[in-house]
């Protein structure tokens, strides 16, 4: 729909008068409220990243599950593990922002300056758009105390993966004898396509020195009807696939249940990578490729149903 430019003028005491520009959508029963007032409104805006359109991109926000705009000072949640207890909820200070000239602008600490128009869509939600990259991100506004943290990590599942630099074998649990029992490291990362490495290496080997034998694609799967348990799938390069229901322990153990062999076993993460502003991640410095500026992806999901045994 076409936006309806508002020009608000806010009256500062003494002679100084700052003009504040905010779009709303034609069908919005608006308030004239300033921009400040708008982006500080809620405690965190949600980046529903699946909506983004346009042709450019601004890593900071790609990256970003939410963004806060809190007393000048930009915060991001980059990191699914231990989200909502980072920075009490908020995430980590990724730089400044302002709204003093008619624009949200930013300054990331590495990206760099970045203004944005706002549009108004609804009460809880804004459009910001960079016309220099022609990109709109759409974001939907929360309180910490309503926010769905844990909504928001199974629904980012395969960035927790990510977030740590490898997964060691931790418990052996039933089920029959089958080739996945040698394997003892798994690392998940992003490149072209989603890719995974794994390890026969002796437990208790240190990161830097485990030995990447084999590598392949994985997908995970929704499970019809329950939210916190998906299906991970490993696609081998020589064509071996293993299935496992996917369980999460907590921000720094998995459970992966083998659905053919029925074996149980649990990994722990090691080599926390912390997405802060950029740089080199540490699995690009252990000859792993593929996690520097990670961004979020559009992710479609297909649904399977649940096959362990209860």
């Amino acid at each position: 729909m076409k936006s309806l430019k508002l020009f608000l003028i806010i009256i500062i005491t003494g002679t100084l008068l700052t003009s504040c520009s905010v779009y709303y959508e034609d069908s919005f029963d608006h308030n004239p409220i300033s921009l400040e007032e708008i982006v500080t409104e809620y405690d965190l805006w949600y980046v529903d990243y699946h909506r983004t359109t346009g042709t450019g991109d601004i890593p900071y926000v790609s990256r970003a599950f939410t963004l806060s705009f809190i007393n000048g000072v930009l915060y991001a949640n980059n990191n699914i593990a231990d989200i909502g207890r980072t920075g009490n909820g908020f995430g980590i200070d990724v730089g400044t922002y302002n709204t003093y000239n008619g624009f949200l602008e930013t300054n990331h600490d590495i990206d760099g300056a970045n203004d944005f128009e706002v549009t108004v869509l609804s009460n809880n939600e804004i459009r910001i758009y960079n016309y220099r990259q022609n990109i709109s991100y759409y974001l939907i506004g929360y309180q910490t105390n309503n926010f769905d943290y844990d909504k928001l990590f199974y629904e980012n599942i395969e960035y927790f993966l990510q977030e740590y630099t490898n997964w060691e074998k931790v418990r052996t649990i039933g089920g029959v004898q089958n080739a996945f029992d040698n394997e003892n490291y798994l690392a998940f990362t992003p490149e072209n396509t989603t890719t995974f490495y794994s390890s026969q290496d002796n437990l208790g080997k240190p990161i830097e020195h485990i030995n990447w034998t084999f590598i392949g694609g994985y997908e995970i799967y929704d499970v019809n009807g329950y939210e916190d348990l998906k299906i991970l799938t490993l696609n081998y390069e020589n064509g071996d696939i293993e299935e496992f229901e996917l369980s999460v322990i907590n921000d720094q153990r998995i459970e992966l249940y083998n659905i053919v062999s029925e074996t149980t076993y649990e990994f722990s993460g090691r080599g926390f990578v912390q997405y802060l502003k950029g740089g080199k991640s540490k699995k690009e410095a252990n000859g792993i490729k593929g996690n520097i500026g990670r961004k979020r992806t559009k992710i479609s999901r297909k649904i399977k149903n649940r096959r362990k045994l209860k």
